[in-house]
């Protein structure tokens, strides 16, 4: 294949315009002007003339939850639901398609996103009358947008034996009234109990269905990220049964796009079972697992993110430890003695910090290790003084444009204004003290778009107001170009193969409709994606 009188960006310092593309297999052949490429032209060879448009590496989305995207596009989904009044229309809707006891699940909903305030509420939390009132024969289990809480109606509290005796659990929250009742939320390690009796019906449903359904999301998922111009995926946390699945579909060439996998699982299960990792490349580099996921605290908009002081909003709570620091230091010894990057959510300010020191005791115990690329997912909250600490260390934060724009209508009341302004989603001071980003979405918590992403990490203005998160941390379009291509390879430890357009790298290479070095602010969300390649195929391409 060869693309012709293109505008295409390499992310190549060296060489970083060329007006042609030739590719051989799955490689990239040579670059260079279009008379110069022309001369490639062989009996097989496919032509595309790119008549002056945008061509680029293809977008590499640094942090989300593959199989989770999957899930979200076959089940509710509320990430464009404006109030609470359309969840509970949509799980009513649900509910009239369902025999009793089944059970009803969605996802992405986020209480201080709705253009109508509920009339009932708690910390904005609606309670579950309403919710039950429609499905009171179906459990309901609802996550929260950030996936760190849920909420459940009556029957899925009853199923999972929710009463008011029930203590929380160290790291989580029951939210309840003034009585002590259960209002359907559950923060955290709360979520538990909705999980486990969600997890109990699963468990009757015969493998082959469930494997069934997993597929069935998987294919959805790669086709959204493909028609959005992602041809790799940085899957923040997947199981062993997972990966093996993963692996399998590698090996078989069943990928359209490629995974580069965290594995997720607590320190017991992990211990004894480490010895099939890394896998590198599998299925001609379409499958990498070469990193353990951990997290220290959970969301800011669930009251999760563990804090240095309380929470403006919430003056007597600092948010959660969701998981014991001694378990995180014994995941990160295993990383360490395997060769493994490691990579930890963290959100709060405490939370980074509390990483930052582990990192920092474990890079000591074993000065013999260079480059060891370890990750702060998120990074979202920072005390100052922490940030030249990720360049001291060579941590490389591992953040998500979107988030910003995303929660700024609530960051400064959860954290007032001192707070928010010189550590939240603190890029710019991030970038001058040389630190590497990564960047993405988190998908399904956000929408998998890059573009949505590249507009808030470069604007940090929302699409539906004039609200503006503190400009002045600000990417700029080059910065934010290189942390969704470049930066996300490197972070990857792929940058050899990914992120630029040189020659011997592989051809996954996306053509847009816009320059998005040159184009407007706005424009930036009206480019389409045209062709989305991945190794020298096509695997996407906009209707004509």
């Amino acid at each position: 294949m060869i693309l012709l009188n293109g505008s295409i960006i390499t992310m190549d310092k060296k060489n970083p315009k060329v007006e042609a593309i030739a590719i051989k297999e799955d490689r990239i052949l040579k670059l260079g002007t279009t008379e110069e490429i022309n001369q490639l032209i062989g009996e097989n060879t496919k032509s595309i003339d790119l008549k002056g448009q945008f061509a680029m590496p293809g977008f590499i989305e640094g942090h989300g939850h593959f199989s989770g995207l999957g899930k979200s596009l076959t089940n509710l989904n509320f990430l464009k639901a404006k109030n609470w009044d359309e969840i509970v229309q949509m799980v009513s809707d649900k509910a009239k398609t369902l025999q009793p006891g089944e059970w009803i699940e969605g996802r992405g909903w986020h209480q201080e996103k709705w253009d109508t305030p509920v009339e009932k509420q708690l910390h904005g939390y609606p309670f579950h009358d309403d919710l039950s009132a429609v499905s009171p024969d179906n459990p309901v289990v609802l996550v929260h947008a950030s996936g760190h809480s849920l909420f459940a109606n009556q029957k899925a509290m009853e199923v999972a034996g929710v009463n008011a005796e029930m203590p929380n659990p160290k790291g989580g929250e029951i939210v309840r009234d003034q009585n002590g009742n259960a209002i359907g939320v559950f923060e955290e390690r709360a979520m538990d109990p909705i999980r486990i009796a969600y997890q109990e019906y699963l468990d009757k449903i015969s493998k082959e269905e469930l494997d069934k359904l997993w597929s069935k999301g998987i294919d959805l998922a790669e086709q959204e990220c493909l028609s959005k111009g992602v041809t790799s995926f940085q899957d923040a946390g997947a199981t062993f049964e997972e990966i093996e699945k993963y692996k399998t579909l590698a090996q078989k060439q069943e990928l359209d796009l490629r995974l580069w996998v965290m594995l997720r699982q607590p320190y017991e299960e992990i211990k004894d079972n480490i010895t099939g990792l890394p896998i590198v490349n599998a299925g001609n580099h379409f499958l990498t697992v070469k990193a353990i996921k951990s997290q220290v605290d959970g969301a800011l908009g669930a009251f999760g993110a563990w804090l240095l002081k309380a929470y403006d909003d919430k003056p007597d709570f600092e948010g959660q430890n969701t998981t014991p620091v001694s378990e995180v230091k014994n995941i990160a010894q295993l990383a360490i003695e395997n060769d493994l990057q490691l990579c930890v959510h963290a959100i709060g300010d405490r939370a980074n910090r509390v990483v930052l020191n582990i990192y920092e005791e474990a890079f000591k115990s074993a000065e013999d290790k260079k480059d060891l690329r370890w990750r702060i997912e998120h990074a979202q909250h920072l005390d100052p003084k922490d940030i030249p600490r990720f360049k001291d260390l060579g941590v490389i934060a591992s953040m998500q444009g979107i988030h910003c724009t995303s929660d700024a209508p609530f960051v400064v009341k959860r954290l007032g204004e001192e707070r928010a302004k010189k550590g939240a989603y603190a890029w710019r001071s991030l970038l001058d003290n040389g630190v590497a980003i990564a960047n993405g979405t988190d998908a399904p918590v956000e929408d998998v778009d890059p573009l949505i992403c590249l507009y808030a990490s470069v604007t940090r203005k929302r699409t539906d107001s004039d609200l503006v998160f503190f400009p002045e941390q600000s990417m700029t379009r080059e910065e934010a170009l290189h942390s969704y291509t470049l930066g996300n390879a490197y972070a990857a430890f792929e940058e050899k193969d990914k992120g630029s357009l040189e020659e011997g790298k592989l051809a996954d290479i996306i053509v847009l409709s816009k320059n998005l070095l040159t184009c407007s602010d706005e424009d930036i969300l009206e480019t389409d994606v045209l062709y989305t390649i991945v190794g020298g195929a096509i695997k996407y391409e906009a209707k004509k």
